[in-house]
């Protein structure tokens, strides 16, 4: 398996890292930037050819996939050239940032066949995979889920501290994250409402937002967002059910008592873009659709602009 990964910052080495532990798959292209960052991370990770030419790069027949970790306005325009010159394809979170792009990015997909997956890594965390396989088995339902998403970003900077050439967005990316998972717990989200704070002067994006879910089932959501907390970083998810409680801190995961519960042995590794990483090349190699293909994850998308109109 010959893959090309797009993006050379903070999520794009993630992807590297995860790459490197699956029998069988070769990173043979790296697309960048700036060509001098993107040569040396290619030389890092041992990949054979750098380029800031993406649509060069999808000419080579070294490459059966690509893994897109780019700037989120080019996902989409990506994500279909990708699908018209015949490899398949990995958009790291979000798919896209307006619902008429998601609905092209899957008609796409529906035309061509081929395997296109969203990088919605908390399906794959083995913390949340614990409490979905709770779930499965009938012994534990989702009555309300608690989540706040956290960080400190009142620069244009990505997870490394770098400075970004696009800027971030609360709903289309981070809560896209708990959306998606809270339908993946819970089932279909019938009602969702939303508040955001003041607008940042510089960055022309709220810092803050509230959003509410509550799902067929009649499960709740509360979601808290905020670039402005400066503390702990990252994402807390509780998980209140009808048999017990639940803390998920990424691949960490305690009872309602912080009594921790053991997920080593819940899959083949611990780092959820890893295991996303395995589902997508597993998903080629066997003809099948992916856990969290575009088709899976679009209702969440349906649910981000529905709450973008209600903003406006």
């Amino acid at each position: 398996m010959k893959i090309a990964l797009a993006g050379g910052g903070a999520f794009g080495e993630k992807h590297l890292d995860g790459l490197q532990k699956i029998d069988g798959v070769e990173v043979t292209a790296l697309v960048g930037r700036r060509q001098k960052p993107t040569q040396i991370m290619a030389d890092k990770y041992g990949v054979g050819f750098a380029t800031t030419n993406y649509n060069e790069m999808l000419t080579r027949e070294d490459v059966d996939a690509v893994i897109l970790a780019t700037p989120t306005p080019m996902h989409a325009d990506q994500a279909i050239a990708a699908m018209n010159a015949g490899k398949h394809i990995e958009v790291e979170i979000p798919l896209a940032d307006s619902w008429a792009a998601c609905e092209a990015i899957l008609a796409k997909q529906k035309e061509t066949g081929l395997v296109c997956m969203v990088g919605h890594t908390r399906r794959f965390n083995p913390s949340h995979q614990w409490v979905h396989n709770q779930i499965a088995a009938g012994a534990f339902n989702v009555q309300q889920m608690d989540v706040q998403t956290y960080f400190f970003r009142r620069k244009n900077i990505n997870a490394k501290g770098q400075a970004r050439s696009w800027t971030d967005h609360l709903l289309w990316h981070h809560a896209a994250h708990t959306v998606d998972l809270f339908t993946y717990q819970a089932g279909p989200i019938v009602q969702a409402n939303a508040l955001q704070g003041p607008i940042h002067p510089v960055l022309g994006i709220a810092m803050d937002m509230s959003i509410q879910l509550k799902a067929e089932s009649g499960a709740i959501c509360t979601l808290s967002l905020s670039f402005n907390n400066e503390g702990p970083l990252g994402t807390f998810f509780r998980y209140i059910g009808d048999t017990g409680t639940y803390i998920a801190r990424y691949d960490d995961l305690v009872n309602g008592k912080e009594e921790p519960i053991d997920v080593l042995n819940i899959d083949v590794s611990m780092n959820g873009i890893e295991l996303q990483d395995r589902e997508f090349v597993a998903a080629i190699r066997e003809g099948r659709e992916p856990n969290s293909s575009v088709e899976q994850v679009l209702p969440c998308y349906k649910v981000l602009h529905d709450l973008e109109q209600q903003i406006a």
